[in-house]
């Protein structure tokens, strides 16, 4: 297989790394419009839940419109490997992407698929019925949420992108600056597991490793459109050479 039948269909790849970014940010943008997402989290649950119940229709949604983003990341991490490949790192950054998107689905699901029920059931609850219901929304929030989502999202993110950087790199299909982008917003991403220990600046640092992170994908995705309408080209150049005499015969 030659180095332009590889780079077919990158252009795909391209958008799909355009597209996670875009649909991750316009989800988290009006999540923290419509339901104070992330800050909300640390209130009350009763409070998190009747916020939910006011408008579950728009938060259930744009929830599972952020799952979908992160959902992306696995045919990312595939279709890079599949068109630049890079021995043993490559395929460790494909298998570290599908887990990384896997985590982060799962943990996000929580809130279109079980928190509804729980949201809808809290008003005509009493007693032991409404403490088993916040407890029940409590211990999502702790595993599915914060352990399994988050951490493991922000841990398995950042060797994702370290990965993909050093995979890349090999493969010649980003510069030297792209790379470092990739590092510094991997870095910042992994303060995140710093957050529930109420480290200083955690916060900020993930939030601002994230939109980095959103423009080395973007970049990313740029660079991938290029290269596919580049080998586009070269096919199409190759097919004319190869039928020139066919038409001056």
């Amino acid at each position: 297989m030659n180095k332009t039948t590889t780079l077919k269909g990158t252009t795909l790849t391209g958008i799909l790394l355009i597209a996670s970014a875009v649909v991750v940010n316009v989800a988290f943008t009006v999540l923290g419009t419509a339901f104070d997402y992330p800050d909300i989290l640390q209130r009350p649950s009763d409070e998190v839940l009747g916020r939910f119940a006011a408008n579950p229709v728009v938060i259930g949604g744009t929830f599972a419109l952020l799952a979908a983003g992160a959902a992306m990341l696995a045919p990312i991490a595939l279709r890079l490997n599949r068109h630049f490949p890079a021995g043993r790192i490559g395929t460790a950054a494909a298998i570290t992407g599908v887990a990384a998107a896997a985590v982060q689905v799962l943990g996000l699901l929580r809130w279109p698929l079980i928190v509804p029920f729980l949201a809808n059931a809290l008003p005509g609850s009493s007693g032991t019925e409404r403490e088993a219901l916040l407890s029940t929304f409590s211990t999502l929030n702790s595993v599915l949420g914060q352990t399994i989502g988050e951490t493991f999202g922000y841990l398995l993110t950042t060797a994702w992108t370290v990965l993909a950087v050093i995979a890349l790199r090999r493969a010649g299909v980003i510069g030297r600056l792209t790379g470092i982008l990739g590092f510094v917003s991997a870095a910042l991403i992994v303060t995140g597991v710093l957050v529930p220990l109420d480290v200083p600046f955690a916060d900020q640092a993930n939030f601002v490793g994230y939109i980095l992170w959103s423009a080395w994908l973007v970049i990313l995705g740029i660079t991938a459109i290029v290269r596919g309408r580049r080998a586009k080209a070269a096919d199409v150049s190759s097919a004319t050479r190869a039928t020139a005499p066919l038409v001056g015969a």
